[in-house]
């Protein structure tokens, strides 16, 4: 049941069984590597389940209305997050972490200082440790940005560039490497956005951020692999972002859009979604699927949604 408004209730445990074992909707994506490496079925299953193996790349894309937070586990007890919601999602985002096994986030990638990108990480910061933080050079003059760094500053905590060519030490097997901002200075506080590249065994996941088409432009013209499996669209569906040009360079063959539902933006964009059906590009959205989540044992990705009841 869709809801009249963006504006979430308060989410409470007892509606978090699914973050251990995760129950799934009857959705599979089998990916398979064939004679060019990337070929793709998408099947029906009628009830299954993501478990956390510790052989697995796991990648939650969480249910926080106009918003973004992404959580990335790999093996050996491994955590990234990428965003924090708005300053309401702090919470249930350090319940989702908690229970999905989260003890310590080894990364955290705050993409740009919007509200609905960071808001949540400063209640974050004070809930679970965190090693280290990386985000893009650019301020912006707002309170809950102030707070941000508050919060990172008493934890004693240095903050990391996100910028193009950075890599990230996550492990055997599995690399990790910001695309952009690949810029100085944009006019656009969304194209100072971290794009990261994340690969694991096979399999290539690319998480945009709020970027745009600029920003996406500058990366083509870098001449950088931007293959993946699975990409995170930029900017919630905006057209402002997602130009044929980087889908083709992209050819992804699951899109997820993190979107609230019945927001005042028209997001998604029709015509992106139209650019994704034209490449029969497998479409989800968390304003219709929920939570949806991937796992990847370095070959084969599995992926599965869910939802709250009071969703």
């Amino acid at each position: 049941m869709r809801r009249g408004s963006d504006k979430r209730p308060q989410r409470n445990a007892s509606l978090m069984p699914m973050l251990v074992v995760i129950a799934l909707a009857a959705i599979w994506l089998m990916v398979s590597y064939g004679t060019d490496g990337r070929s793709i079925d998408l099947n029906k299953a009628s009830v299954s389940s993501i478990n956390q193996n510790t052989d697995q790349l796991i990648v939650h894309i969480l249910d926080v209305g106009q918003a973004d937070s992404i959580l990335i586990q790999w093996p050996k007890d491994h955590a990234m997050l990428i965003d924090g919601g708005n300053k309401a999602d702090g919470s249930f985002i350090v319940k989702y972490l908690e229970q999905a096994g989260v003890e310590q986030i080894d990364y955290l990638i705050a993409t740009h200082p919007h509200e609905d990108h960071i808001g949540g990480l400063p209640y974050i910061i004070q809930k679970i440790p965190v090693r280290k933080i990386y985000m893009p050079k650019v301020t912006n003059n707002t309170k809950i940005y102030e707070d941000l760094l508050g919060a990172i500053k008493s934890k004693n905590l240095t903050i990391n560039a996100a910028k193009a060519g950075v890599i990230l030490p996550l492990g055997e097997d599995i690399k990790a490497e910001f695309l952009a901002p690949m810029s100085g200075k944009y006019d656009d506080l969304n194209d100072y956005s971290a794009v990261l590249k994340l690969q694991y065994g096979q399999t290539k996941f690319l998480f945009m951020g709020d970027a745009g088409i600029l920003s996406e432009k500058e990366m083509l013209n870098s001449g950088e692999d931007l293959k993946a499996d699975v990409i995170k669209i930029g900017h919630h569906g905006s057209s402002s972002a997602t130009s044929d040009e980087f889908l083709d360079a992209v050819q992804p063959r699951a899109a997820v859009i993190s979107v609230g539902r019945n927001n005042d933006y028209g997001h998604p964009a029709q015509s992106t979604l139209d650019k994704l059906i034209k490449r029969n590009i497998a479409v989800f959205r968390t304003d219709e699927d929920g939570i949806v989540t991937f796992a990847s044992d370095g070959k084969d990705i599995k992926v599965g949604t869910t939802r709250n009841s009071e969703k």
